[in-house]
């Protein structure tokens, strides 16, 4: 057996080196195809250990299914991953997240009906590591489902909340510890396990559905450590360390993002998951939004300012990646470097609706690394930039994050838009982000907006600048 803890110690090396090239667009790519190389060592080894969750012996009937299952798995990841719009990638990390939940709830139930009713019973170590399975996997499950549902707008973005809300949770929370608590001590109860994993997804509905859009990459990146402390203790379940090794990462890496979402945005974890953040709310003073008026270009007017300009920090949102506008954004940019004028890209870290949304669709367009900069290293430079280009962003450039003490976003760290010495806003109307506040940015005398498709417009400008070239 010594080969097979070394395989899975080599997936586990795969897993590390992978995690570590993930965290630069760089090696990003190297990184995602070491991991699944290390997966996939882990895989080959599980086929060939024995004494796996009690099997000896992995008969024929056996193999072929999980063989078949692994075409069909692989396969439908295969054409997800080709298929699925960039847009549309938060709903599937999302999905993802929840199948890996599943996944472990299933492999605690498994265990569970082949065990309880046996002669030797359930060892309360392994009772522990079932409960903690089933609970933990199914929450993952119908939370990621609930996520989904929001990211895809079949739900409402906004925060669904009502009386008493977390009384309730609290009520089905202590049933869920007492229903564990019971089964570990008497595992002969199918009835009890059954209905703890009712339970466990009524939860994981309850514990997303208050959680506004704004904060949802907040919430995938929990969800993500949700799902792999779930796989972590399938490995307990069934003494599988490839497992535990592979989930803690998961669960660690996870958790590890969570707290960088937060410290993004300024809030604590438990601000983000009992605030109700996102509410439909005015950012402080209405009635001085409305005495305000905004100033509107052009495409011919926004293309003499940037082809004439020494800077321009473009500012991608959520905007573009639904106008799908990455393309023509990278063409611009093109435009302007060859009239001399040096581009760049601020990328805030909560941008769009998952972790590094933005990296990722910028990458699809072949926008060169160098380009790409974070908050910290961009938002100096916009003082001397001579035009700052929002395409679809909007909270994470609302001034009022950083002076209306009444904001609920007050505190929020943002990109220093407002700094440059004009700023063109692309929108489609004047609409609020997923916070629900106006943005007061769009009021100041410097900002300039263009509304319309992102796509539409971008393609406009570009033909602008070119008879400009």
């Amino acid at each position: 057996m010594a080969y097979i803890e070394l395989s899975y110690l080599l997936a586990a090396v795969c897993f590390v080196f992978g995690l570590k090239k993930l965290s630069s667009p760089r090696t990003a790519r190297a990184g995602n195809c070491m991991a699944a190389l290390g997966m996939f060592i882990a895989i080959i080894a599980t086929l060939f250990a024995k004494d796996t969750a009690g099997v000896t012996e992995i008969h024929q009937e056996t193999l072929l299914l999980i063989l078949g299952a692994i075409v069909v798995g692989g396969t439908l990841g295969s054409v997800l991953a080709l298929k699925v719009k960039m847009t549309a990638m938060p709903q599937m990390v999302a999905l993802l997240n929840g199948f890996g939940g599943g996944a472990s709830a299933l492999v605690a139930a498994t265990v569970y009906s082949q065990d309880y009713a046996s002669a030797e019973g359930i060892p309360p170590e392994t009772g522990v590591a079932i409960q903690l399975g089933a609970f933990v996997g199914a929450m993952t499950l119908s939370g990621s489902v609930v996520a989904f549902g929001k990211l895809q707008e079949l739900l409402s973005g906004r925060p669904i909340t009502y009386p008493l809300q977390k009384t309730a949770n609290c009520a089905l929370m202590l049933f869920i510890v007492y229903a564990a608590c019971d089964l570990i001590a008497k595992p002969d109860t199918p009835e009890l396990f059954i209905l703890l994993g009712f339970a466990s997804l009524a939860f994981g509905v309850l514990f997303v559905i208050p959680i506004g859009g704004a904060d949802m990459p907040v919430v995938i990146a929990l969800l993500n450590s949700f799902s792999g402390l779930a796989a972590a203790i399938s490995g307990f379940v069934i003494t599988n360390s490839g497992l535990i090794i592979s989930g803690a990462l998961v669960g660690a890496s996870g958790l590890i993002l969570t707290n960088l979402m937060c410290k993004a945005m300024n809030r604590s974890l438990a601000n983000v998951l009992f605030g109700a953040f996102g509410g439909v709310t005015k950012a402080g003073s209405t009635a001085e939004d409305g005495d305000q008026t905004i100033t509107e270009i052009q495409h011919d007017d926004a293309a003499m300012l940037m082809g004439y300009a020494r800077l321009v920090i473009i500012v991608p949102g959520y905007g573009l990646a639904v106008a799908q506008a990455q393309h023509q954004v990278r063409e611009l940019a093109q435009l302007l470097e060859k009239a001399g004028v040096e581009v760049k890209y601020a990328i805030h870290p909560v941008a769009g609706r998952m972790p590094g949304h933005m990296n990722v669709l910028l990458a699809e367009a072949d926008v060169p690394y160098p380009q790409l900069y974070d908050m910290e290293q961009v938002n100096p430079e916009f003082e001397r930039a001579d035009v700052a280009l929002v395409i679809g962003a909007n909270d994470v450039v609302n001034p009022a994050a950083r002076n209306d003490t009444s904001s609920p976003i007050y505190g929020m760290p943002i990109l220093n838009v407002d700094h440059a010495a004009n700023v063109i806003v692309m929108k489609r109307s004047m609409n609020p982000g997923f916070a629900g506040i106006s943005n007061r940015l769009f009021f100041d005398v410097k900002t300039k907006m263009l509304f319309g498709d992102a796509k539409t417009s971008l393609t406009a400008l570009i033909r602008e600048v070119e008879e400009l070239t």
